[in-house]
Formats: structure tokens, sequence, C-alpha cells
């Protein structure tokens, strides 16, 4: 009797895993669709005819930033808070669901690298597009964004992982 319902257990633990994957690729797929939008076709965020704008860039690490904080009280609030949080909340999902649909991807520094190299290729295809801007300061929030992600990942896999193992451990205790 324990063998089956051991059994039994590995068969629905597959299929949720499985569940978790379609999901999960289902959530990447529109996340990277609204990324997309976001970052080359938004009106909302300044992106317009692109025939007409000039080539806009910036190499210094945090001369945005400051420029911003800087200039708060003129900018408003609500634009600081949409560069400076924004390029970091925009790649938390990368960050997070990345280690859910490809397990090779699960290590700290490996998701940061992908996450840094879809931002560069993002802002290298806004440079010649001439949608937004190529600005390092981008790269690194949205860099520090997969990484956070990926901590927020590493989080709630250990809370399912000890949660998972206490379960197990008082179901098998009880038989």
């Amino acid at each position: 009797m324990y063998e089956k319902s051991r059994e039994e257990r590995k068969k629905v633990k597959a299929e949720t895993k499985k569940r978790i994957r379609i999901m999960s690729w289902i959530l990447f797929i529109l996340y990277l669709l609204l990324l997309i939008y976001f970052l080359f076709f938004s009106e909302w965020y300044g992106r317009k005819n692109w025939v007409e704008e000039d080539y806009r860039y910036n190499l210094i690490l945090f001369k945005e930033m400051k420029r911003f904080w800087i200039y708060r009280e003129q900018l408003g609030m609500k634009a600081v808070l949409l560069n400076l949080a924004g390029n970091v909340i925009g790649f938390l999902p990368f960050g997070f669901i990345l280690p859910i649909i490809c397990r090779k991807t699960r290590h700290f520094w490996l998701t940061g690298l992908l996450g840094f190299s879809v931002s560069l290729f993002a802002e290298c295809l806004q440079l010649v597009w001439k949608v937004g801007s190529f600005d390092v300061d981008d790269l690194f929030l949205n860099t520090a964004g997969a990484l956070i992600g990926y901590l927020l990942f590493a989080i709630c896999d250990g809370i399912r992982r000890w949660y998972y193992e206490k379960k197990i451990s008082i179901s098998s205790a009880s038989e």
C-alpha cells in the first residue's frame, strides 16, 4: 500500500510540475510581449516617429539616475519612479519566471547575465530604431531587476521545498 501511494504522489507531482511549467511559459510570453510593447511602441513612454528623432545615448553609468534625482521636483516623482523603479520592476518577471521554465538558468549569475544580455539587445534596438535611448543606467537597473527577480524565485522555491518536505515527512510518519 505504501508503494502505491508513493507512486501516486510522484504522478501528481509530475503533473503539477508540468502545469506550472506550461503556465510559466504562457506568462513569460505575455511578459515578453508587454516588454516589447513598452520598450518600442508605447506612445505613453514617448515612442514616436523614429525618422524624425536623433540618436540618443548615455554611456556614463549613473548619469541619468543622478539627473533624474537632482531634478526630481521639476520632473515630478512620477517620472522619477517610472524611470528608476520601472526599469527594475520591468525585469523582475524575467528573473523570476526564467528559472521556472528552464532549469539550466537556476543560477544567480547566469540569470543576471541573461537579463543583462536581453537588456543590452533591447537598448541597442532602441538606439538603432531611435525609439527611446541607449542608456547604461537602464542596463544596470534592468540587470538589477532580473537579479532581484531571481532572488524572489529562490526565496519562493526555498519556501516551497521546505513546505513539501515538511508535508511529506508528516504523511510518511502517519503511514
